[in-house]
């Protein structure tokens, strides 16, 4: 198995890649690839491992070496299947790598939004405590999560990691029926229509993946179903929600707060509707939720174990 890595970086260079160099007869590493560089790159190779560049029918014509593709990540917007299978490339991703990490960083955002953590911790530094009449500051409402519903619109692996952090806090979960699809029970857990769910909700958070039927899902609409305290929480991908349409409820008190770790562009460098500074309680952060050094070894370790797989023609799950 001859593979090359385009984009080794992103899984940090606090990584062992020691287990993927083992899986394979030879391994050429990319730091990052650029768009006008991956067919020369992939040219010759049988095997592409990638975490996000962009691949299409293009590359996979150009290639006709090319057999397999390994994703070292969950999502596989960046492949076009239908192309990848007329060109008989199979693909396949990593999945349950970063349950803890994510449901981690997901309590982290809610925990900080219902506690008004960044505010207060503002408050202090601008001197606001110094200056108090009283021992303690209380400008910031504060919601208790005991008894508090949590909605969850995607109820993979992640999701189900969050249910469980939830539920410790003392949380009723519910479950977001996606467009076309049928209510009922999940695990034990009620599924309902999403406009049934948005107003029942008092954190909402999203885990599942970008598609056309879930592209801007939540919108201005949305929005205005939701409880005027609510909290709207996105880990999963860019695109799920109107950001616009966010920044604007933010803005008028339509919803609490909300705690995005993704964005439409990653990264942002023509600007969002998010990254404004006058937006209240909003946390945005920078696509970390999955990369605690865990996360990103136990990666490496299950991409190498595709790579096996792939080479002794064992693996039963392909994405195509």
């Amino acid at each position: 198995m001859k593979a090359v890595f385009l984009d080794a970086a992103t899984l940090g260079d606090d990584v062992d890649l020691g287990p993927i160099r083992d899986a394979v007869d030879e391994l050429v590493l990319h730091d990052r690839t650029t768009p006008d560089q991956i067919s020369e790159r992939i040219a010759g190779f049988d095997t592409v491992i990638t975490n996000k560049v962009v691949l299409g029918e293009s590359h996979f014509s150009a290639n006709p070496s090319l057999k397999f593709i390994a994703l070292t990540a969950t999502g596989t917007n960046n492949i076009d299947l239908d192309a990848a299978a007329s060109a008989g490339v199979r693909v396949v991703n990593v999945i349950q790598y970063g349950r803890a990490t994510v449901a981690q960083h997901t309590m982290t955002l809610i925990l900080a939004l219902a506690t008004r953590l960044v505010d207060y911790h503002k408050d202090v530094q601008a001197g606001e405590w110094a200056r108090s009449p009283q021992f303690c500051l209380m400008d910031h409402p504060i919601m208790e999560l005991e008894g508090k519903t949590l909605g969850l619109f995607g109820y993979g692996d992640l999701g189900q990691g969050v249910a469980e952090l939830a539920r410790a806090f003392g949380m009723k979960v519910l479950l977001g029926a996606r467009p076309g699809h049928a209510p009922g029970i999940d695990k034990g857990v009620p599924r309902v229509p999403l406009d049934e769910l948005l107003p029942q909700v008092d954190v909402l958070s999203l885990h599942c993946l970008l598609t056309d039927e879930t592209r801007n899902m939540i919108g201005a609409d949305e929005l205005a179903k939701m409880q005027s305290h609510a909290l709207l929480i996105n880990t999963s991908r860019g695109g799920l929600v109107d950001e616009q349409a966010l920044a604007d409820a933010l803005r008028a008190g339509r919803i609490g707060g909300a705690g995005f770790d993704v964005l439409t562009e990653e990264p942002p460098v023509n600007g969002n509707p998010l990254l404004a500074d006058d937006i209240p309680n909003l946390i945005v952060t920078p696509h970390s939720a999955w990369a605690s050094m865990e996360a990103r070894q136990r990666m490496v370790q299950l991409t190498a174990d595709n790579l096996n797989a792939m080479k002794g023609n064992t693996l039963e799950r392909w994405v195509v």
